[in-house]
């Protein structure tokens, strides 16, 4: 055996926005509506299909032996207008989640995955302290509704990414760029997640409730720079760990402020982990090392910072992980293998109660401002037919989860190939 993965159960995550199509009223669907907001000029509203082909992605998902499985709620289909929850929504999530686990598959449910309804947003969005009463009637409705299927919620999923990108570099909805209202919406964002997981508690006892944070490595260019290690530092604690430890454990330090209406104390169950890259700090400025592998996104591949990150968490954090996101655009698959490998060693070898390992993503799906065009899937999607193939890498996938790990025949099926043929296809990306 290459590599014995031991308990730690292998799943794949998806977010509603970015799989189901339709034409529901949500930021994102306003946001590609408008031109020029989307790289390739697609919408939300084709998608996967998936709200129409549960059943084919629930044999799909059992037909590669996925056990765990993360999947997101939309919101403004269950609350389309303020105040009004569409039943018919929450019965299809009802029926859903039922399918998967008649297929021997355990939910793991996201509440808000960067998806507003309309009127929501209308109303200020997560710059308002208000919005968090309207998330949390939406929790408990949801919560009410599908305990007797779900024992697993995700509250937020990377709430530093949404408000940086939302209300600082003004990349997504709303499109604001003031860094005042981003470190604004982490606070309210922070303060929702610990209302939310005692609201999760008092309903559900014995849940299992967590925060999918986006963490990644901040490493100065020059580290004996002092301007580079210094800038590294404020952005790790500015973009991560403030609104990690206020989320955590209720401790708001400045720029966050927390309020009365929350408390210290312990707000996880698990620690949630989405890991892709690494960030190359040369004194205020971000990039990506040069001379490194990168995907088809430019993202440095730097599978050891996975290590790193969760032996930092473990430190603070104490507790299971669970790694909710990992993944890598790769449309030809040439390295997508070698990736999942590399990354499952970095999370082996760490020695952190690691619990799960969801691939981002089980389909191919909508990346929000990149659209159509970036291939996460360990399922290639025809947008045109919505036909679904398995490329190698869910072979490869399903291979490992039959057999607890990479075994020999499986390294050299697939593993070793994807080493040797995308190295230099990689560097010529720098």
């Amino acid at each position: 055996m290459k590599l014995d993965l031991g308990t730690l159960g292998l799943g794949v995550a998806t977010a509603s926005t970015q799989i189901e199509g339709g034409h529901a009223d949500t930021n994102w669907h306003r946001w590609a509506d408008q031109p020029g907001r989307v790289k390739d000029g697609s919408t939300p509203a084709r998608a996967a299909d998936h709200w129409n082909r549960v059943g084919e992605d629930t044999a799909l998902l059992r037909e590669l032996g996925v056990r765990y499985y993360r999947m997101g709620l939309e919101w403004a289909r269950i609350e389309p207008e303020e105040g009004v929850i569409d039943e018919d929504a929450i019965a299809h999530y009802h029926d859903e989640l039922a399918g998967l686990r008649e297929a021997g598959i355990t939910p793991l449910v996201t509440l808000h995955h960067f998806n507003n309804p309309g009127w929501l947003e209308d109303r200020g969005a997560w710059l308002a302290p208000a919005t968090a009463n309207a998330y949390l009637r939406y929790v408990k409705v949801v919560v009410t509704a599908l305990s007797d299927q779900v024992g697993e919620w995700i509250t937020m999923n990377e709430p530093n990414v949404y408000a940086t990108q939302a209300y600082h570099f003004g990349d997504w909805p709303p499109g604001h760029r003031k860094l005042n209202q981003a470190i604004a919406v982490m606070d309210n964002m922070a303060q929702a997640h610990i209302r939310a997981y005692n609201l999760i508690h008092a309903i559900q006892p014995a849940a299992k409730v967590g925060v999918a944070h986006h963490l990644r490595v901040f490493d100065p260019a020059h580290p004996r720079n002092p301007a580079d290690r210094a800038g590294a530092k404020a952005q790790e604690f500015l973009f991560q760990d403030a609104i990690m430890e206020a989320c955590s454990y209720g401790r708001f330090r400045l720029p966050l402020r927390g309020s009365s209406l929350v408390s210290a104390g312990r707000y996880f169950d698990f620690t949630g982990i989405n890991y892709y890259t690494r960030s190359w700090v040369k004194g205020a400025s971000e990039g990506t090392r040069p001379g490194s592998p990168r995907n088809d996104l430019g993202w440095e591949l730097y599978p050891e910072g996975l290590t790193r990150i969760l032996r930092e968490v473990s430190r603070r954090y104490p507790g299971p992980v669970y790694i909710t996101e990992n993944g890598t655009a790769d449309a030809a698959d040439s390295f997508r293998p070698r990736f999942i490998y590399d990354h499952l060693r970095a999370a082996i070898d760490s020695g952190v109660d690691v619990r799960r390992y969801y691939h981002w993503c089980f389909t191919d799906n909508w990346e929000w401002i990149e659209g159509e065009v970036p291939r996460f899937g360990l399922v290639e999607l025809d947008y045109e037919t919505q036909a679904r193939q398995v490329r190698p890498s869910g072979r490869f996938y399903a291979d490992l989860i039959i057999n607890g790990g990479v075994t020999d025949e499986a390294y050299d099926r697939w593993v070793a190939p994807a080493g040797k043929q995308s190295m230099l296809a990689l560097r010529a990306r720098q």
